[in-house]
């Protein structure tokens, strides 16, 4: 009978089933496979598009047009903009509270890395690529094919690449301005995937339609010589369309929220006004006479903006902050931007003071509008550059830069209402276009950070690390 028993029994079979740690595990195994994946046919992509003998030259051979001393002052400019990508990280990271160091300063180191590589796959291209519609660039440089070592119309004394790479610092450093705005918030994986698309369908076309080749804002005329419209008032509007999608942080207006390390504000903006300098005087794109009048309308119209802010400052509280010091520079520094090739000293003297004033008023005045901009992104990136863009079409002359054009302090009315028609064109364009890509993203993959991730802050939920060891 139990030899029956036995014979009847069903057998078992065990079955493996994974447990929740081993799913994830797995995901994980999957994700980085894919992107290796990606990695190899993007890799794979550029050797078969790249124009090998465009991008190879002899170290011996000669090129023409080229000037070594304008090689080495693009190559020295490219660096300083560069700087000024980690020098905004710090800038912004002691202005956040202790728990959002880290999300802060990681939020403009990954735009470096992101930015970069969309600029030499396809970004280049469709800035600076031959015109399409006076809207957008073609493929034609896509992957850097046919940007070679050889001189462009666009820099003719330095290599082709050598302005591409400069243009890239830009690139990279706009989209990291807008962080300011929705710091101590931000989903970080929702951060890379509105980097791409922020890049792609709105620094892209603004920046053609500013500088490239064809663009409808250069063809009517319209100045910036270093970003005015293309990225402080880009930044700016792109910051009020996120405030407005993600709301306020909690405790906003309820409880105090100060800045939790001047000192490390201090040295991002010390290492922002060096890097400046390459930014303003390096779109000379040689070292000339044009470069030196950026240079000291740099100087003058930041140090003008330092004062104007800390003057209204004491007269309105009755103290001058060093909180509102850098402010003030920052703001001076914005709004010399798009004029600081095309005025005169004391043109930049007036543009800084008045930049500095107007931005206070903005950003001490925010809480009326009930939007919660954290590092005042509009208030004085956003301001800043609107005045800067307007006073450009006041103070502009022929007589500082031949390739410009005459503002209304001399007599012309034109490039006056070409500078109110291209800066009004950028704000919608960077506003609406940046609300329709935050709210695509907030449907599909969620924006903001849980309420509980929020109090823990972005350092630990989204980073798995602490700034601190020690309590300060």
């Amino acid at each position: 009978m139990a030899e029956s028993l036995e014979k009847t029994e069903p057998s078992v079979v065990l079955q493996k089933i994974d447990t929740p740690e081993e799913k994830r595990r797995k995901n994980r195994i999957k994700k980085v496979a894919i992107f290796t994946l990606t990695l190899l046919i993007t890799l794979a992509a550029g050797v078969f598009l790249a124009n090998k003998p465009s991008l190879v030259q002899n170290e011996n051979s000669v090129i023409s047009g080229l000037d070594n001393t304008d090689i080495v002052f693009m190559i020295v400019s490219a660096i300083l903009v560069m700087l000024m990508t980690p020098a905004l990280a710090l800038f912004y990271g002691g202005m956040v509270r202790k728990k959002n160091v880290l999300g802060t300063i990681m939020q403009s180191f990954t735009a470096l890395g992101v930015v970069s590589i969309i600029w030499f796959v396809y970004g280049y291209s469709l800035v600076f690529g031959p015109d399409v519609g006076h809207l957008i660039g073609n493929f034609d440089f896509l992957m850097l094919k046919s940007v070679s070592l050889a001189p462009s119309d666009i820099a003719p004394t330095i290599p082709h690449q050598l302005f591409a790479a400069f243009q890239m610092m830009f690139a990279c450093l706009t989209p990291a301005l807008i962080t300011g705005a929705f710091a101590e918030r931000f989903k970080f994986k929702s951060f890379i995937i509105f980097l791409i698309l922020w890049t792609t369908f709105i620094y892209c076309p603004l920046a053609h339609w500013v500088w490239g080749n064809g663009g409808w804002i250069k063809n009517m005329g319209g100045l910036d010589f270093a970003g005015g419209l293309v990225i402080h008032i880009a930044s700016g509007a792109a910051a009020l369309a996120c405030c407005l999608v993600l709301g306020s942080r909690k405790g906003y207006q309820k409880e105090n929220m100060p800045p939790h390390n001047l000192t490390l504000t201090f040295i991002g903006l010390m290492f922002l006004w060096v890097g400046w300098f390459g930014f303003n005087a390096g779109s000379a794109l040689c070292a000339g006479t044009l470069a030196t009048t950026a240079f000291i309308n740099t100087q003058i119209g930041a140090t003008a903006g330092l004062l104007a802010w800390i003057g209204v400052e004491y007269l309105h509280r009755g103290k001058a902050t060093v909180l509102g010091g850098m402010s003030g520079t920052l703001a001076g520094l914005v709004g010399i931007t798009p004029a600081c090739g095309f005025v005169n000293s004391t043109s930049a003297i007036a543009i800084g003071l008045i930049a500095g004033m107007v931005c206070y008023i903005l950003t001490t005045f925010k809480g009326k509008f009930k939007y919660d901009d954290s590092l005042d992104v509009i208030g004085i990136h956003g301001t800043g550059g609107i005045v800067g863009s307007i006073l450009t079409g006041v103070f502009a002359s022929v007589l500082v830069n031949p390739a410009g054009a005459d503002g209304l302090a001399y007599g012309a009315v034109h490039l006056f209402n070409v500078q109110v028609i291209s800066t009004l064109a950028s704000i919608f364009f960077a506003f609406f276009g940046t609300l329709i890509l935050l709210l695509i993203i907030k449907k599909l993959f969620g924006i903001r950070v849980s309420e509980f991730e929020e109090m823990q802050g972005l350092d630990i939920s989204q980073h798995g690390e602490n700034a601190y060891r020690l309590q300060i």
